[in-house]
């Protein structure tokens, strides 16, 4: 069975969004209580003296910006579009045997 979501209940785990918004500033020391968080999505620029949980002003900073995945988009154009389904024109309901003789000297090599 699994967990069921309660709106507004009590957060799991305690990492903060600040750790991959592209806005903050995380600075870290050797102990956990070394740490400065600035946010840069607020004006003027505030401290944050706590672990965030939510943000509206949040932004992904692994996730790529719109002008990069245009940059990275292949363009694709409908110009003409190619014929759906099998091939029925001339020559193609023929069909074309080849044959192939028997060679003694292919035989040769394999012993």
């Amino acid at each position: 069975m699994s967990k069921g979501y309660v709106k507004g209940g009590t957060p799991i785990g305690s990492n903060s969004l600040c750790r991959t918004c592209s806005n903050a500033q995380v600075m870290t020391g050797y102990r956990e209580s070394e740490m400065v968080t600035m946010c840069d999505g607020v004006h003027p620029n505030i401290v944050v003296p706590f672990r965030i949980y939510d943000c509206n002003r949040y932004h992904d900073r692994n996730k790529p910006s719109w002008h990069q995945m245009q940059k990275l988009a292949i363009r694709v154009s409908a110009d003409k579009p190619k014929p759906v389904g099998f091939k029925a024109g001339a020559g193609f309901g023929e069909t074309t045997v080849r044959v192939v003789e028997n060679d003694d000297d292919c035989n040769e090599d394999d012993e």
